[in-house]
């Protein structure tokens, strides 16, 4: 097997395609036209060549049917020249007796006759019997040859061919420079088709990259908190809707702004949502605190009474105790809702130094009393571990952390709390090794009224109010809280920012009464146990 693998080769983007497209067509065009021009103009050229080559051929042919006629016998090839005028240098005859005879000659540069050798002869004569009317001739280049017969009537006449040869040398050039110039032309003009096509489609596809620049943006924006408002648009030069591009770039418009409305909408919903929650908390906890200090009062006014007091009296103090338990879940669940809407609008955090060791080490000292039949551990730097933040609402994290693992695990498990820091960030840690989490519910854990109750072996009565205001608390400090879960290890990670990336928010004078008071515990280090 080998061990290299072809990298994949991912999509060619359209602004390649469309430049490939058309270059390779125009390309293509232009090759054929090049060469086509290239064989036309080279036929007109050996056309020309081949005129010439008859021109010449037919007057040599006429001086020597005049010597024939005069002297009545084969004439010399460098006679025939005598009565030639106009003559190029460079044309060669031969003549070729009947009897076997060969002479020939050819006009030199400096339009002198000169003779042929023997051995250029025999090239052009072993050409012609072979149907080859261009050869190579020693030392002179290569020839186009034409031959004509002479005789003359009667029976002692003679008879012989004159062959007639031009050189090709200036055909040749004018072909080759030709094909170079077409050549160049062509290449010159794909570049210059290249960069010009490259240009154009840039900027013919700018609109799009503009819509995408702008969806992206979009993207990046938290949409799914806080007070949302899209404010980025394709720009109007990209977003002609006359042109193809141009649409697309109005149609992404047109959906921002419904977009954009409909999260306005969704913002003010939500508002309302939660000044409603807030304002009915608000209003709810006088009658309730009415309700709970009536049912204290007469409880206590019960508890005073007689030994005699008969079963009306029981049946009374049976029910003011019901009403007092009820009077105190919903005061527990209406301050659990007043302070989640308050979070939610950044009015709770109070921001100071806070040693999280500190936190963890009083948490599990509260919480073992509450759950004696659970082991407790506890792991903290030497070093204390501060962060800004709130003291009360950071306490109230690690508070319903731990009576989340105490609650929905059974007795005889260990809850386990670290504290550490990891770069720039403090990390609490809260493990149990109980049963674990219902995959179904996690994705749910921190939602609001969310129970684990189905992934646990103990039914719960809390609100479900925990995690949700936990979260909302890291929330707002700038931190995170995740949880990995199995059977026999449960794990909740919070991980905090030395400072958080909040503003300090005033908080209103109800809330401060609200916040729980941090412990006044004595700071000592709890390892295992009971």
């Amino acid at each position: 097997m080998s061990l290299f693998h072809p990298r994949a080769r991912g999509p060619l983007s359209l602004q390649t395609r469309l430049m490939a497209a058309v270059t390779g067509f125009v390309s293509l065009i232009l090759v054929v036209i090049a060469i086509a021009t290239s064989v036309v103009l080279g036929n007109v050229l050996n056309g020309r060549l081949q005129d010439e080559l008859g021109t010449a051929s037919k007057g040599l042919v006429r001086a020597a049917a005049e010597n024939l006629f005069l002297s009545r016998a084969v004439p010399d090839a460098s006679e025939l020249w005598s009565s030639q005028t106009g003559v190029q240098s460079g044309t060669l005859v031969i003549v070729l007796s009947d009897s076997g005879a060969v002479t020939g000659s050819y006009v030199s540069t400096d339009r002198v006759a000169q003779h042929l050798s023997s051995l250029q002869i025999q090239q052009v004569v072993t050409a012609l019997s072979e149907g080859r009317y261009e050869e190579e001739v020693g030392g002179l280049g290569t020839y186009q040859f034409t031959h004509q017969p002479v005789s003359m009537p009667g029976q002692d006449a003679h008879s012989f061919q004159v062959v007639t040869g031009l050189p090709r040398a200036a055909t040749d050039a004018q072909i080759t420079t030709l094909f170079s110039v077409i050549a160049l032309t062509t290449i010159g003009g794909l570049i210059l088709l290249a960069l010009s096509t490259a240009i154009t489609i840039r900027l013919a596809l700018r609109p799009l990259r503009e819509v995408a620049a702008t969806a992206n943006r979009v993207a990046n924006q938290p949409l799914d908190r806080g007070d949302v408002s899209i404010t980025e648009r394709v720009p109007a030069a990209e977003a002609d809707p006359r042109t193809e591009t141009g649409l697309v770039g109005a149609a992404l418009n047109t959906l921002l702004d419904h977009v954009d409305a409909s999260l306005a909408v969704r913002q003010r919903n939500e508002e309302r949502m939660r000044q409603f929650v807030a304002d009915a908390s608000h209003e709810l906890r006088t009658p309730l605190s009415s309700i709970r200090g009536y049912s204290e009062l007469s409880l206590r006014a019960l508890d005073r009474s007689t030994a005699e007091e008969d079963a009306a009296t029981a049946s009374a103090h049976t029910a003011l105790e019901r009403i007092q338990a009820q009077s105190l879940r919903m005061t527990s669940l209406v301050e659990d809702l007043l302070l989640l809407a308050r979070l939610e609008e950044g009015r709770e955090l109070t921001l100071s130094t806070v040693d999280l060791s500190r936190l963890a080490i009083e948490g599990v000292e509260d919480a073992r009393p509450t759950a004696m039949d659970h082991e407790w551990s506890i792991d903290v730097p030497e070093e204390p571990v501060e962060i800004i933040g709130d003291t009360g609402r950071l306490q109230q994290v690690v508070a319903n952390l731990l009576a989340n693992a105490r609650t929905h695990t059974p007795a005889g498990t260990r809850i386990a709390i670290a504290v550490s820091e990891e770069g720039s960030e403090a990390v609490l840690r809260v493990r149990d090794d109980g049963p674990g989490i219902d995959p179904a519910v996690r994705d749910e854990l921190f939602s609001r009224f969310a129970r684990g109750d189905r992934s646990r072996n103990r039914a719960t009565g809390g609100s479900g109010l925990g995690l949700s205001i936990t979260k909302a608390i890291i929330d707002g400090h700038g931190g995170s809280i995740s949880v990995t879960s199995e059977p026999g290890s449960t794990v909740f990670t919070v991980r905090l920012p030395h400072t958080p990336t909040v503003q300090k928010r005033a908080a209103p004078a109800d809330a401060a009464e609200d916040a729980p008071p941090p412990g006044g515990h004595r700071i000592e280090r709890v390892v295992g146990g009971r």
